[in-house]
């Protein structure tokens, strides 16, 4: 029997530690839920208890759990997303200066065993991590954000998801506009916050739209630098709607 135990023990020594990362099928099904064209219904998703799974599994999960790049990534958007939400549900709001220094720097939230901010986890995570895409992916529940995805970002399809993130954003008509007469190009104020991000990518922030922008004529003047940039006022009304009030 001594033996028996033992050579069990020593089986499941051997076996490899179970993953906690949050189960992004939660995620999936509130976002399929309650996200329509990035029009985002805090109601449904409060009341969603696959949402209140998905927020424990972000405090629970270990740093050694992001094993590779792009686990790391499409962990770190997705806890963005789902933590910017959390702050609305909070009663926090972005819409006012005020506001927003509660919303994004005052407001702590449990990830990986420990507690961030939305600033923090943007800045001092994810953006360090080199990938300029992520300004098209990550939402902060305000209007002039890219559009909320309607699905979870996954590892194994995140390059795929990243790109049409990128393209959807380039070619918003609501949040960047190119005039071809006159040569102005009106541009979210993403393009100017993160303007360091696009010109370490593509030597300008128009240079980097030209690689999404889907009118040919517009792509070839972007490639030039050839438009004269004006950026646009940022919107920060929620981007949905939200009746209910605060635990």
């Amino acid at each position: 029997m001594r033996k028996l135990l033992r050579a069990l023990l020593l089986c499941l020594a051997c076996l490899p530690a179970m993953a906690s990362l949050p189960d992004t099928e939660d995620l999936d099904a509130v976002l399929m839920r309650n996200v329509q064209n990035g029009f985002v219904d805090y109601d449904g998703i409060r009341a969603d208890p696959a949402f209140g799974r998905y927020l424990t599994g972000l405090a629970t999960t270990a740093e050694g759990d992001l094993d590779s790049p792009d686990v790391r990534l499409a962990f770190l958007i997705n806890a963005y997303n789902a933590l910017a939400i959390r702050g609305i549900l909070d009663g926090y709001s972005p819409s006012s200066w005020f506001g927003r220094r509660t919303y994004f720097k005052g407001r702590g939230y449990d990830l990986l065993g420990g507690k961030t901010t939305l600033d923090r986890l943007e800045h001092g995570r994810i953006v360090p991590l080199g990938e300029p895409r992520v300004h098209f992916a990550i939402v902060c529940a305000s209007l002039s954000c890219p559009r909320l995805a309607s699905r979870a970002y996954d590892p194994a399809t995140l390059d795929a998801q990243l790109e049409a993130a990128a393209r959807s954003f380039a070619n918003d008509p609501t949040r960047n506009r190119y005039d071809l007469k006159r040569r102005i190009a009106f541009l979210s104020s993403i393009f100017d916050w993160y303007q360091a991000d696009f010109v370490r990518a593509a030597g300008s922030a128009q240079k980097y739209l030209a690689r999404y922008v889907s009118d040919p004529a517009a792509a070839r003047l972007l490639a030039q630098d050839g438009f004269d940039v004006r950026f646009v006022d940022y919107d920060w009304d929620l981007n949905g709607v939200y009746r209910g009030k605060p635990d």
